[in-house]
């Protein structure tokens, strides 16, 4: 792996700790020799997570719409912007130049982009890894949820067992060294249709 894409606020949040944990992720990622993908923003969680990893001395590729940078949110310090026409647009170079993903809190852009990575490595369209930095428990109601999904057989559990969740950035990286995708994709059939 080279390159981890983060998922994450375009805020900061309500609790200091979610802008400590992006920093905290930041220097993991410089640490495990790794640079960092992500949504190309100077605010929030994301301007944050982006900030730690140029001050450790790490690679920061941002990813953004021109719309996106027409309202100044644009990070200006950054190894690489790349410059696209659309969110769809976006989610895709993101995927290209990304050799795992990890979700920090964030709203409904950070778990639309959570979500089609999953999706995508369901359907086997990539066998990267996929994570969630879960700080002060903030996915246990969403883990609680997917969980109650594959009781109700919607998620398959090998499915389910492919987001790896973890409260501490070199842990959750280091499982991302270990990853191994599933065998079994997703094939829909009549007793899932």
């Amino acid at each position: 792996m080279q390159k981890i894409c983060v998922f994450c606020g375009s805020s900061p949040g309500l609790l200091p700790d979610y802008l400590t944990a992006a920093r905290e992720l930041g220097a993991a990622l410089v640490r495990h020799d790794l640079g960092l993908v992500y949504g190309g923003a100077h605010v929030g969680l994301m301007g944050e997570i982006a900030n730690s990893v140029m001050q450790h001395g790490g690679e920061v590729i941002g990813v953004m719409p021109q719309s996106l940078i027409d309202r100044e949110i644009a990070h200006r310090g950054l190894s690489e912007l790349h410059v696209v026409q659309s969110m769809h647009e976006r989610k895709a170079k993101m995927a290209e130049l990304a050799d795992g993903f990890i979700a920090l809190p964030g709203g409904f852009g950070t778990l639309e982009e959570l979500f089609e990575i999953v999706t995508w490595g369901q359907l086997g369209l990539h066998r990267k890894p996929f994570g969630l930095l879960n700080v002060n428990q903030f996915f246990d109601q969403l883990i609680g949820f997917l969980d109650f999904a594959v009781g109700q057989q919607f998620i398959r559990p090998q499915h389910r067992e492919m987001i790896l969740v973890d409260a501490e950035a070199d842990r959750l990286l280091a499982r991302f060294a270990a990853y191994e995708p599933p065998s079994v994709t997703k094939w829909i059939d009549r007793a899932e249709s």
